[in-house]
């Protein structure tokens, strides 16, 4: 401030101190206002720095508390680690030992095997010679099973036949009774009983025919004739015509030369099985299915003979 400065008038020194002074208190309250919010920033700061203080004395708390936990977990693996080497070189030496053995006995299985191997070769040698010999005892029991196999299909065969002719023979039988009975009532009925009488003639020598072949004729049902349906065990009301009966002992006929042919097979496989040489088994040859095929066919022959006979 200029105390030397020099005025015109009062009023003119008045003014200017006055206009001086309102500067000054518009300078204080300036000041002032801005004094008023540095200490209210300031107070706000110093709020923030306090909070950040406690944030950063919690944080540093929690870390030590963790900084002594891991310690502590370091220890303990420290003690784990020394653990675990002191037991793994115990296993390492066990290790160690047991490999020593286990070479040892290897040592003794590859000697073993060795000799293992020797055996298997004299154990092939001799399979094979046994293989050898049992393909030939195979093939000679399946040349004899198939020979079993065929005797016993042509006995079921000549079975089946001489029931089939049984049956016919008593169809016959009725049948010529029948005739017998109308041949006295019915004059026409002569004509069909001459050409039965010729027909009747090759039905009794067929019995005793070996032929290599035979004719197939069809199986009839028990008590029908082909031919005449009309007759049910020779007893029937309708008269039978001469043809019906023809064909019916023309059937016996053939049935009788086909079984004719069985026994001829029969007596062959008979004289191939006394042939052959005896096996090794020792088994009789009165107990071979050949023989028993052979004492049937002869038994089945004698039967016939003996009703052809009566």
């Amino acid at each position: 401030m200029d105390a030397s400065k020099k005025f015109a008038s009062k009023d003119a020194e008045i003014d200017y101190w006055k206009n001086l002074s309102e500067q000054f208190q518009q300078e204080l309250k300036e000041t002032k206002d801005e004094l008023e919010e540095f200490q209210i920033s300031s107070h706000e700061l110093e709020q923030e720095l306090e909070t950040q203080l406690k944030q950063e004395e919690k944080k540093n708390k929690e870390l030590s508390l963790a900084n002594e936990r891991l310690q502590s977990e370091v220890d303990s693996l420290k003690e784990k680690l020394q653990k675990l080497q002191a037991d793994s070189y115990k296993k390492l030496t066990e290790l160690e030992d047991n490999y020593a053995r286990v070479e040892a006995h290897k040592n003794e299985l590859q000697k073993y095997i060795r000799e293992l191997e020797q055996d298997n070769d004299d154990l092939e040698r001799a399979k094979r010679a046994t293989i050898v010999s049992l393909e030939d005892f195979e093939q000679r029991l399946n040349q004899a099973i198939e020979r079993n196999a065929f005797l016993e299909s042509e006995l079921d065969e000549k079975g089946a036949l001489l029931e089939t002719v049984q049956r016919l023979k008593d169809e016959a039988r009725d049948l010529k009774s029948e005739i017998d009975i109308r041949k006295h009532q019915d004059v026409g009925v002569k004509d069909g009983d001459a050409c039965l009488g010729v027909a009747a003639l090759p039905m009794q020598d067929s019995g005793y025919a070996a032929q290599g072949t035979s004719p197939t004729t069809p199986t009839t049902p028990m008590g029908r004739v082909p031919g005449a349906p009309g007759i049910s065990n020779g007893i029937s009301g309708t008269p039978l015509t001469s043809s019906a009966r023809i064909s019916a002992l023309n059937i016996v006929g053939d049935l009788l030369r086909k079984v004719g042919a069985l026994e001829s097979k029969l007596a062959n496989c008979r004289n191939f099985t006394k042939d052959e040489p005896r096996s090794k088994t020792g088994t009789s040859p009165l107990n071979s299915p050949r023989s028993e095929l052979v004492m049937v066919g002869s038994g089945i022959r004698t039967k016939r003979c003996l009703t052809l006979n009566a």
